[in-house]
């Protein structure tokens, strides 16, 4: 990876993990980055690390002591690492039984590929637009929980959404309707340092395939362009994408590209 490479993914991976903090407690200490929130106890994207700099066993053993102490609240441990992690820390999350998954960072810098269809997209800025966010949020985790064998708690799916509506300001929620209903959402925001980002995607299975989810690409991509960027810079925008999942084809399609893999290790307690 050359240096204007490994910029442009630290970069990438830093808007990203700045909009998993938004509306949370986010403080820097002990070697890490720390986003906590007490009142959503069992979501993961609330109650995390991330930023990882402890390299030592003294510096590994403090952080992990920390970590105990802060998230005492959650029956789960979860830390982010990437390319920049000192690798004595992620080679302890393995030697300590985490479990391992991997997130594709995906960045747009050149325009989207192909033409999206007519689609009727409206912002989510009122309480029934929040309410249909609401339901179309619940059959998301629930097609999640599925997939991943999950319980599918309801409360837990609840919770997820109520995260994403203490982002928005600054995150922008748009809903696609489809036969007069909202059948899909995503999101955008336009990051930091020349770098935006889009993020959630989410149509229901049974109007897949109509050109919803292009259309919600096409205008989140240019909302997170169009917002805070310096008169004559046109923005990347980055997307985080399940790399065990099929949309990241979608997502390179449609012309972004591979940047970096974000780890995430997991491990529940208590």
């Amino acid at each position: 990876m050359t240096d204007a490479e490994a910029d442009l993914a630290s970069r990438a991976l830093a808007v990203n993990q700045a909009n998993l903090g938004i509306g949370h407690e986010v403080f820097a200490d002990d070697g890490a980055r720390f986003v906590r929130d007490t009142r959503f106890p069992r979501v993961y994207d609330a109650n995390h690390v991330a930023d990882i700099t402890a390299s030592t066993p003294e510096e590994i053993g403090r952080l992990l002591a920390r970590v105990e102490t802060e998230f005492a609240h959650c029956t789960h441990r979860k830390f982010h690492v990437d390319f920049r992690t000192p690798p004595a820390f992620e080679a302890r999350l393995q030697l300590d039984g985490y479990q391992l998954s991997h997130s594709l960072v995906m960045l747009l810098e050149g325009d989207l590929h192909g033409t999206p269809r007519p689609c009727d997209i409206r912002p989510v800025d009122d309480a029934a637009a929040w309410d249909a966010f609401y339901t179309l949020n619940k059959h998301d985790w629930s097609e999640y929980a599925a997939r991943l064998g999950k319980s599918g708690d309801e409360t837990v799916g609840v919770d997820l959404a109520r995260t994403q509506v203490l982002k928005s300001p600054p995150v922008r929620y748009w809903l696609a309707y489809d036969d007069g209903e909202p059948r899909g959402y995503f999101n955008a925001w336009e990051g930091l340092d020349g770098v935006g980002q889009v993020e959630n995607l989410f149509v229901q299975a049974e109007y897949r395939h109509r050109g919803l989810a292009t259309a919600l690409i096409h205008h989140c991509v240019a909302d997170a362009r169009d917002h805070g960027a310096p008169t004559g810079r046109r923005r990347s925008v980055v997307i985080v994408a399940d790399a065990s999942d099929t949309p990241k084809r979608m997502y390179a399609a449609m012309g972004f590209r591979p940047v970096a893999i974000k780890r995430e290790y997991l491990k529940m307690v208590g």
